[in-house]
């Protein structure tokens, strides 16, 4: 997360310095006022932004929303016996599952209910 933090700053820096070095001048002679120069100074600065958001998009939101949906299909696929880890840390085996809860037992023999979203990975040593 901190090298896309570092990259997204220095393509903002980028970015502002190249629109601080594009001149803005208005090329209409006196005689025709078509209106397009106007927004033509501008054209630079508009596919700049369009870039640094597409950048945002692909470099952040894109990659979380991927990880979110993963999470999603295994929290969907989970079953009764499969031995989980929790957000807290917690490590128990799966002993029942309701509609947006579950109940785990923990290696002392207790057994806690938590919330589905609140697993984070299976247990590999199965």
């Amino acid at each position: 997360m901190k090298k896309i933090i570092i990259l997204a700053s220095a393509a903002l820096a980028v970015v502002l310095a190249v629109a601080g070095c594009t001149p803005v001048s208005s090329t209409t002679t006196s005689g025709s006022g078509s209106g397009t120069s106007g927004f033509l100074s501008y054209l630079p600065m508009i596919v700049i932004l369009v870039l640094l958001f597409g950048m945002f998009y692909f470099l952040m939101v894109r990659p979380m929303r991927q990880r979110e949906r993963k999470h999603d299909q295994m929290v969907e696929q989970l079953q009764v016996g499969d031995r989980v880890i929790t957000a807290g840390g917690v490590y128990g085996e799966i002993a029942s599952i309701s509609q947006d809860s579950m109940v785990i037992k923990i290696e002392s023999g207790a057994a806690m209910r938590v919330t589905k979203g609140s697993v984070l990975a299976l247990r590999q040593d199965q």
